[in-house]
C-alpha cells in the first residue's frame, strides 16, 4: 500500500499549527482528523462514529468514579490530615517541613491521582508554612510542584485507566488482536517507581535542608500521634480499597472506584464533617466539568488515532526509529528524550492517547517490552512534563499558589528535575523495579 505523505503532512501539520496557536487540544485533534478525513474522502459520519465508539468502552467507566472520589476527598479536610500524618513520620528531621512536603504528596497521590489537585490542595497548606519557617520561596514552590508528580505514578490514577484503554486501541490499530491490559498490574507496577521518585526527592531535599540550615519540626505526644494516625489511616483506606480490591480480584477497577466513592463520601461528610453536605453539589459540578474534558479528549483522540493507523504512521515511526538504531537501550533513551520534549509542550492525557499507538508497536510488539513497564515509563516521562515550562500545569498552579513567577518556580524545580530524571533512568533500564510487584501478586494475568 502506498504511503499518502500529503495526508500525513495534513494530519500532523494541522495538529501542530493548532497547538502552536494555543487552540484547546481536543479541538486540535478533532479538526486535524476531520480535515484529513475530508481530504481522504472519508465520510464525516465515519469520523463521528469512530469518536463515539472511542468513548463507549466499559473500562472508561472507572474514570468518572476516580474523578468524583478525588473531588470529594479534596473537600473534606483530607489535605490537612495528610500533612499531619507526613509530619508525624519525618517532621523531626533537619528540614522536616521539606520532607513532609514530599511525603504528603506520596500519600495524597495515592488518593487523588492528580498532580494539579496535589499542588492546589497541599500546596496551599505547606507552602505558606515553609515560607513562615524561613524556607526560600523558590525551594518551597519547586519542591511542592515536583513532588506532586508522584501522584501520577502511585495508584490509583485515572491516567493509568486512560493508558490501559490506549493499549487496547493501539494493539488493534497495529493489526493484532485486542490486548486487554490488567489495571491491577498497572497499579502494582506504579508503586515502587513512584516511591523511588519520592525517595530521590527526599534525599536531595534533605541535603539542601542541611546545607541551608532549615529548621526541624516540632514533636508530638503519644496521644496526639494516635489521633493523627487514625485520621490519616481513614483517608489512606480509600487507596487501599481501590488497589487492594482490584489486585485481590474482589472488584474490577470500575467497581473498586465506585465503592471508593461511597467510602470517600461517608468519611468526608459523616465522619470528618468539615464540609457541609450541600458541598456535594459543587463536587458533582466540578467532576462533570473535568469528565467532559477527559471524555471529549478521548473521543477526539480516537479519531486522530484511527487516521494515524490508516496512514500507517505507527509503522513508519517504527521503521524510522529502527533506522536510527536497533539497539534496545539506545532506543529507550531516544524514546525518553522524545517524551520529555513532548511533555514540555503538551498536557499528559492527550500525549498518552497520541503516543501509545505510535510507540507501542516499536517497544512492545517489536522489541518485546512488557506493556506494564512501557506504561509506567511513559507516565513517568509525562509526569515530569507537568512541572516543566512552558505548558506544565502543575508548575502554573504552584507558582499561583506560592505567589511567585514561573521563572522563579522553574529555578526552584531544577534540583528535583535531576532527581526525577535519575528515577526515570532507573525505572527505564531496570524492569524489575516496575515488574516485581505485578509478577509477585498477579502472575500470568
Amino acid at each position: 500500500m502506498m504511503i499518502d505523505r500529503p495526508a500525513i503532512t495534513l494530519l500532523l501539520g494541522t495538529f501542530a499549527v493548532l497547538v502552536l496557536l494555543r487552540v484547546p487540544i481536543t479541538f486540535c485533534l478533532a479538526m486535524a482528523a476531520i480535515l484529513t478525513g475530508i481530504y481522504l474522502s472519508i465520510p464525516l459520519e465515519a469520523i463521528v462514529k469512530v469518536m463515539a465508539d472511542g468513548v463507549m468502552n466499559f473500562s472508561l467507566l472507572a474514570i468518572p468514579f476516580f474523578i468524583i472520589m478525588g473531588e470529594i476527598m479534596n473537600e473534606g479536610g483530607i489535605s490537612r490530615r495528610i500533612v499531619n500524618l507526613a509530619n508525624l513520620f519525618v517532621g523531626r528531621l533537619p528540614g522536616g517541613l521539606a520532607l513532609v512536603n514530599v511525603l504528603d504528596s506520596m500519600f495524597f497521590g495515592g488518593i487523588s491521582g492528580s498532580a494539579v489537585a496535589d499542588v492546589s490542595s497541599l500546596g496551599s497548606i505547606v507552602i505558606p508554612m515553609m515560607k513562615k519557617q524561613g524556607y526560600d520561596d523558590e525551594f518551597a514552590v519547586g519542591l511542592t510542584v515536583c513532588s506532586a508528580c508522584q501522584g501520577i505514578i502511585i495508584p490509583p490514577s485515572h491516567n493509568m485507566i486512560i493508558y490501559a484503554f490506549a493499549v487496547g486501541t493501539a494493539s488493534q490499530l497495529a493489526g493484532g488482536s485486542l490486548l486487554v491490559l490488567s489495571v491491577g498490574k498497572l497499579f502494582l507496577g506504579g508503586y515502587i517507581p513512584g516511591i523511588l521518585m519520592g525517595l530521590t526527592m527526599l534525599v536531595i531535599a534533605l541535603v539542601i535542608a542541611i546545607r541551608r540550615k532549615y529548621p526541624r519540626g516540632e514533636g508530638h505526644t503519644f496521644k496526639e500521634a494516635m489521633v493523627i494516625l487514625l485520621d490519616g489511616f481513614l483517608a489512606m483506606c480509600t487507596a487501599l480499597i481501590v488497589v487492594g480490591g482490584v489486585v485481590i480480584g474482589v472488584f474490577t477497577a470500575t467497581e473498586a472506584a465506585a465503592f471508593a466513592v461511597i467510602y470517600a463520601f461517608i468519611i468526608t461528610f459523616f465522619v470528618y464533617r468539615e464540609a457541609p453536605l450541600l458541598r456535594f453539589v459543587k463536587v458533582l459540578y466540578s467532576s462533570l466539568k473535568t469528565l467532559a474534558i477527559v471524555m471529549s479528549l478521548i473521543a477526539a483522540a480516537s479519531a486522530f488515532g484511527y487516521l494515524l493507523s490508516r496512514l500507517q504512521v505507527p509503522r513508519l515511526t517504527t521503521e524510522w526509529l529502527l533506522s536510527i538504531t536497533d539497539n534496545y537501550y539506545l532506543l529507550l533513551l531516544l524514546v525518553n528524550i522524545m517524551l520529555l520534549i513532548l511533555g514540555c509542550i503538551m498536557d499528559m492525557a492527550p500525549l498518552i492517547l497520541i503516543c501509545t499507538p505510535i510507540l507501542f508497536p516499536v517497544l512492545v510488539l517489536k522489541m518485546g517490552m512488557d506493556p506494564v513497564h512501557f506504561g509506567i515509563m511513559l507516565l513517568m516521562n509525562l509526569s515530569i512534563g507537568l512541572c516543566t515550562p512552558p505548558v506544565g500545569a502543575a508548575l502554573f498552579v504552584g507558582s499561583a499558589v506560592g505567589k511567585i513567577s514561573i521563572e522563579r518556580a522553574s529555578k526552584g524545580c531544577i534540583p528535583f528535575y535531576i532527581s526525577m530524571l535519575i528515577a526515570l533512568m532507573l525505572v527505564t533500564y531496570i524492569p524489575a523495579i516496575t515488574m516485581t510487584l505485578p509478577n509477585l501478586f498477579m502472575p500470568g494475568k
